[in-house]
């Protein structure tokens, strides 16, 4: 496809639009890093209850619940209802988690009693916006995927994952300017699993602070339910239910008329039947787009994003939330490399050094708890950690999870993959603080904190072996083309 054809402007404004979902999805699952511990400390002030370590792991990660809900349905609600009313849906959602979470005792309870019913209450609105973030991440870049050139596809898709980034990013920044002068609650260990707020803790924090931080993203969300009305159905997804016409007019306002003519072409001839199952083109395709959601958490990425506050205070190096916003210009700065770099190095060596350099950040701050060194080492080696998802694990999986299968299970198969995606997601998030807390004779917590490290390191070596062997280069092949590369296998 000659890319001069494209009307570029056009289909950045489209793609614009789409990624502020990716931008929704990042700002929801990292605004816990800033709020997780005035949250924590709200709670333990409950009576009717004891608010554990392993309540708030819970607590902390209970999006993800909704995440794996909302992956989980986003085929059959994409194909179902199509790809821009799903988005649609979606935005709603985040929209009334951001305010049930700033405000979770509406209509039912006293405002800043904490209790056990309260608890359920703010877990079910953080649920609710979790099924929003599972259907953005599987819809979003689907769409951008099915309405981008395929020479385009692999940058505009990793755009996504900037978006994502970069909403971690500002979230970080408004979590930080809420923030302000006031300080993080003091929370002291009592027991093995249970903890108590300090007498002289901020109690704006505690009381106040984290309803802004959840209640900020309303803004967010409802631009994105908005704007998104504006933009077109995904000419792939219209051709799939016979609209035709519909389909063409689109494409060719992005590619003109006679290239947008071969695309049609192209597209019907692989959805001239419409009811192939998912396995129709073998277990491998499933197996491998699984396998890719499956690495992407399992390395660990999303333990040092939730809990960056927390983890670079245990390392004693200054304010943590300054050097978790330097980590968001870090990972912003990296996820850049990627979306410039995919359409020329391709999709297979990003995520193999990617996986190298993480694999040596995350030893890096393993050895780092047992031998005494500067708490230079440990944050930089962090910094390396996550600069080199942002560079391969964090845009690539998404790339090749919405180009990697066939148009006639797409919807399905990545429903399937991104599901997998948000339960390890899950399982990662909220075992990650029991584990960094593992006591075990003369290194006390550091045996955690030097554990969970050496686990992700070993992952990120086993997922550059499984790059390497079963994962195929997808660089300039259109969505058609799948079809032919899995039927060969």
């Amino acid at each position: 496809m000659n890319n001069n054809n494209v009307n570029k402007l056009y289909l950045f404004s489209i793609v614009a639009v789409a990624v502020l979902g990716g931008l929704l999805f990042g700002y929801d699952t990292a605004v816990i890093s800033g709020a997780e511990k005035g949250l924590q400390a709200f709670f333990l002030g409950a009576k009717d209850f004891i608010y554990s370590d392993t309540i708030h792991g819970i607590t902390s990660s209970s999006a993800l619940l909704g995440c794996i809900i909302g992956s989980a349905v986003s085929g059959f609600v994409a194909s179902r209802f199509g790809r821009k009313p799903s988005l649609i849906f979606a935005g709603i959602l985040f929209l009334v988690s951001a305010l049930g979470s700033y405000y979770p005792e509406f209509f039912f309870f006293t405002y800043g009693e904490p209790s056990v019913e309260l608890l359920v209450a703010f877990n079910i609105y953080r649920v609710i916006g979790g099924v929003g973030v599972g259907l953005a991440s599987a819809i979003c870049p689907m769409y951008i995927a099915e309405i981008a050139p395929s020479r385009m596809r692999g940058e505009l898709v990793s755009w996504n994952q900037f978006a994502i980034i970069f909403g971690q990013l500002v979230v970080y920044f408004v979590n930080f300017m809420i923030l302000g002068e006031h300080t993080n609650p003091i929370i002291e260990k009592v027991g093995e699993t249970l903890y108590s707020v300090h007498p002289s803790s901020d109690m704006w924090t505690i009381h106040t602070g984290w309803r802004y931080m959840f209640g900020s993203e309303a803004i967010v969300a409802a631009i994105f339910t908005i704007l998104v009305c504006f933009v077109p159905e995904s000419p792939r997804y219209l051709a799939l239910i016979g609209k035709d016409n519909k389909a063409l007019v689109i494409l060719s306002r992005i590619n003109g008329r006679k290239v947008a003519t071969e695309i049609l072409d192209a597209i019907k001839s692989t959805v001239e039947v419409k009811t192939e199952k998912l396995f129709s083109f073998g277990i491998m395709v499933i197996f491998v787009g699984v396998m890719l959601s499956v690495f992407q958490q399992a390395v660990g990425i999303n333990a040092v994003l939730y809990y960056a506050p927390r983890i670079f205070d245990s390392m004693g190096m200054g304010n943590p939330m300054v050097q978790t916003v330097i980590m968001g210009i870090v990972n912003i700065a990296f996820t850049l490399v990627a979306v410039f770099t995919v359409e020329r190095l391709g999709r297979k060596p990003l995520l193999i050094w990617g996986s190298l350099g993480m694999a040596i950040g995350a030893i890096g701050v393993a050895l780092s708890n047992i031998y005494s060194v500067s708490p230079l080492l440990p944050v930089i080696s962090i910094m390396v950690y996550s600069a080199s998802f942002m560079f391969s694990w964090g845009p690539i999986c998404w790339v090749l999870i919405s180009e990697i299968f066939p148009n006639t299970i797409r919807s399905a198969a990545v429903a399937i993959a991104v599901a997998f995606q948000w339960i390890f997601n899950f399982i990662v998030s909220s075992t990650f603080v029991p584990l960094y807390n593992m006591s075990m004779g003369d290194m006390g917590d550091k045996f955690g904190h030097c554990f969970v490290y050496a686990m992700y390191s070993a992952i990120c070596i086993i997922a550059a072996i499984f790059v390497y062997k079963l994962v195929p280069e997808t660089k300039g092949k259109s969505l058609e083309d799948m079809t032919k590369l899995w039927k060969k296998r």
